[in-house]
């Protein structure tokens, strides 16, 4: 019989991280605080511990999504796994369901919906614009849906879409609506109530400033009274929300074995939040957003997004002529050890996607960040 050989382990190295700075959309820099939460011993899935972790968690998310009447809970899983159980639990097979179209998110939306049996119908614009008042009621009105999803804030492009009145036109025709605040949650004002939005997923990475691991959720008694009156089981047993809100809120009955340690990590990280105060967190983001834009032409590049529509933690950045982003990415890793990332879909090659959110997001940042940005464009050619 044979043998599979084992590598000695000695044969591998210690772990040594590179020092990164984190200047793409997500993961972005974490509190160390946040390191010190997740190097602290486990409990049990089950432990009273663990549950009033939870319990914390879930009151502590309310204010950065803006929640008074609603609930929150949190998914095991990314923010990809929140998108997919806002699908699984809110959009039935045979049921229609009308897309916002500007972005990847919204074409993975799309792409869950239809493997979830759903007759998508998608209002269509290039990456990067965004849907007035009038045409969103247009649509809404039009199509007649029983679900509506939108990005609030596109990682692909930068773009913040404003929700009220794609909310206000989807309840009048006895909607509900998705919204994709994985971009927006912690970094900028989500205001899940005053906009309408029924349920609502992120993540933990991006302006929360947290490793990835964890999707937080919000929905709205709309929403609840939906999945309440559900005569039928959600395909997904993982993602079924009835089951979690049971484990997380109610019962404590058994249903997965939750992350402990992200737990802990994403409670700490909501402290340093509301430590903090999430208006001067606002003003603060905005502030070093203004100053990136001012920075960014001020080297005579051009940002992909009008001002007006720009999230205030992402940035897009137009690649100027004759310059290759990804040379000027690796130029940033290799010396100052900066990560920055770069288009894809239509806009591969086109744009620099570069996040100034959470730790990073301060003025002295800003400037270092422009400063050697500026070095590695002039050495790939490019003339300021």
């Amino acid at each position: 019989m044979s043998t599979i050989e084992q590598p000695a382990a000695v044969a591998l190295a210690a772990l040594h991280p590179p020092r990164r700075y984190l200047f793409g959309p997500g993961p972005t820099m974490v509190h160390p605080r946040v390191y010190e939460a997740l190097s602290k011993p486990i409990v049990g899935h089950l432990d009273p511990y663990f549950i009033e972790v939870m319990h914390d968690v879930q009151e502590l998310l309310k204010a950065p999504y803006g929640v008074s009447q609603g609930a929150t809970l949190v998914i095991s899983g990314t923010g990809s796994a929140g998108m997919e159980a806002a699908v699984a639990n809110f959009i039935d097979a045979g049921a229609k369901f009308a897309v916002f179209a500007n972005g990847y998110f919204s074409d993975r939306l799309t792409e869950m919906a239809k493997r979830n049996g759903a007759i998508v119908v998608r209002f269509e614009k290039s990456w990067g614009e965004t849907y007035s008042d009038d045409e969103a009621r247009d649509f809404i009105q039009r199509e007649k849906p029983n679900v509506v999803g939108f990005v609030h804030a596109e990682t692909s492009t930068g773009a913040l879409q404003p929700g009220r009145a794609i909310c206000e036109a989807a309840h009048e025709a006895g909607a509900l609506v998705i919204g994709d605040c994985v971009t927006s949650l912690g970094g900028l004002p989500v205001e899940f109530d005053e906009t309408g939005i029924d349920v609502a997923y992120s993540c933990t990475q991006k302006g929360v400033s947290c490793p990835p691991g964890l999707s937080p959720m919000a929905m709205s008694q709309r929403a609840m009274e939906f999945l309440r009156a559900r005569k039928t089981a959600p395909r997904s047993w993982y993602l079924d929300l009835k089951l979690i809100h049971d484990y997380s809120t109610v019962s404590h009955r058994y249903h997965h074995t939750a992350p402990i340690s992200m737990f802990y990590a994403l409670r700490e990280a909501l402290m340093v939040m509301a430590e903090e105060g999430l208006e001067n967190r606002w003003e603060r983001h905005r502030r070093c957003s203004k100053a990136f834009a001012k920075g960014i032409e001020a080297l005579g590049l051009r940002m992909h997004v009008p001002e007006r529509h720009r999230i205030p933690t992402l940035n897009t950045v137009c690649v100027p002529a004759g310059v290759e982003e990804g040379k000027v990415r690796k130029r940033l890793l290799d010396g100052p050890g900066i990560e920055i990332a770069g288009g894809f879909g239509p806009l591969a090659g086109k744009v620099f996607r570069i996040g100034v959110m959470g730790p990073l997001a301060t003025e002295d940042n800003v400037q270092f960040f422009l400063s050697e940005f500026k070095k590695a464009l002039s050495a790939e050619g490019y003339s300021v």
